[in-house]
């Protein structure tokens, strides 16, 4: 049995606004955890449909995380937001449509 996937109607109006704009550029924080041996804090660098890129705040390499199970801090829109991953894990070109449009993705 598949989990359920978020649904962006249960985010405030305000949250769904401010993620459903651009990320790149936005800081991010995520704690160490299973898989990771180090927190991470820096600023996305690129998006792909499952994955964030990382520039570290200390300037070393980036860093690839999955958005699969991610959670942490996101800071778009002068804001802090708590970051759910599962939530963002859509191809960064329809997630504005996904999050304004309030609803999972349709099955064909």
């Amino acid at each position: 049995m598949r989990a359920r996937r978020p649904d962006p109607r249960e985010l405030p109006t305000d949250e769904r606004l401010a993620l459903a704009g651009e990320l790149i550029g936005a800081s991010i924080e995520v704690p160490a955890g299973p898989g990771r041996a180090r927190a991470v804090a820096g600023t996305i660098v690129d998006e792909t449909l499952g994955t964030f890129v990382i520039r570290p705040v200390d300037g070393g390499r980036t860093v690839r995380l999955p958005k699969a199970g991610l959670t942490g801090t996101l800071g778009v829109a002068e804001r802090e937001l708590p970051l759910r991953g599962d939530l963002l894990r859509v191809r960064p070109e329809d997630r504005t449509k996904r999050l304004l449009a309030g609803g999972p993705r349709r099955p064909r």
